[in-house]
């Protein structure tokens, strides 16, 4: 494993260490979740370089591969400061990095989630509405490169590919409206748009996918863990239901 490696990584979280310092977590292609120290890095200077969200150009240096190691970075896109002007940008863009922080592996690559969360850190400067159903997807996408995938493709009860809308909390999969009668109360709702169908989302369609989404997460995910859930996922949850109420 290399002692030194530099590059773009996207800031999941940083806690304080010592009188200045911080212990940084990113999410790099390469290495997955890493974390590093950086001096200084709770500074005045430094401590907004290392906010959640943001996409810096990093470089880690240690001894010994498996040492925490000495981090210093660049800013490349200040999405935590832009979140700043839009609380549910600032909800989505903390859920996500929790989310990301919590649920995945150490220095293990997952390089489709790496590039899931730059595209929607991206598609923030849209506004967070248009980026909801983005980010459920990324969650989804979250859960298969966990091993714990939503089966979607055709309903777990008839075999059917038509009317799917509900999902098992138990199994994952999908059921269609017409099977799904008889239990339709203990199953989850499933939005369009995860199914691949095209056409404006709104804010009822996202806040299902979101308790989709959360249920798998908690379960799975987080089920074994101490905390559970991380509390920024909680509030976005929360935070979506507020405007629709």
């Amino acid at each position: 494993m290399s002692t030194e490696w530099q590059g773009p990584a996207i800031v999941l979280g940083a806690r304080p260490h010592g009188e200045s310092g911080a212990v940084v977590t990113l999410l790099t292609e390469a290495l997955g979740r890493h974390a590093g120290l950086a001096k200084g890095g709770a500074s005045r200077a430094q401590s907004s370089l290392w906010m959640a969200g943001n996409l810096v150009e990093a470089r880690w240096v240690a001894r010994l591969a498996d040492q925490l190691g000495a981090l210093s970075g660049e800013l490349v896109h200040p999405a935590a400061a832009l979140a700043l002007e839009d609380p549910l940008g600032l909800a989505l863009l903390s859920a996500a990095c929790a989310v990301a922080e919590g649920a995945l592996p150490e220095r293990e690559p997952h390089p489709r989630c790496f590039h899931g969360l730059v595209a929607l850190i991206a598609r923030l400067g849209e506004g967070a509405a248009a980026a909801l159903p983005d980010y459920i997807q990324w969650e989804a996408e979250l859960l298969t490169e966990l091993g714990y995938g939503l089966d979607l493709a055709r309903c777990a009860l008839t075999g059917s590919v038509e009317d799917l809308a509900f999902v098992s909390p138990r199994s994952g999969r999908a059921v269609s409206v017409g099977a799904a009668e008889p239990w339709a109360g203990r199953l989850l709702p499933l939005p369009r748009f995860l199914l691949g169908q095209s056409g404006p989302v709104n804010l009822p369609e996202c806040l299902a996918g979101l308790r989709l989404t959360g249920h798998f997460l908690a379960r799975d995910a987080f089920g074994h863990r101490p905390g559970g859930m991380p509390a920024a996922r909680g509030m976005l949850t929360d935070r979506v239901a507020a405007a629709i109420a």
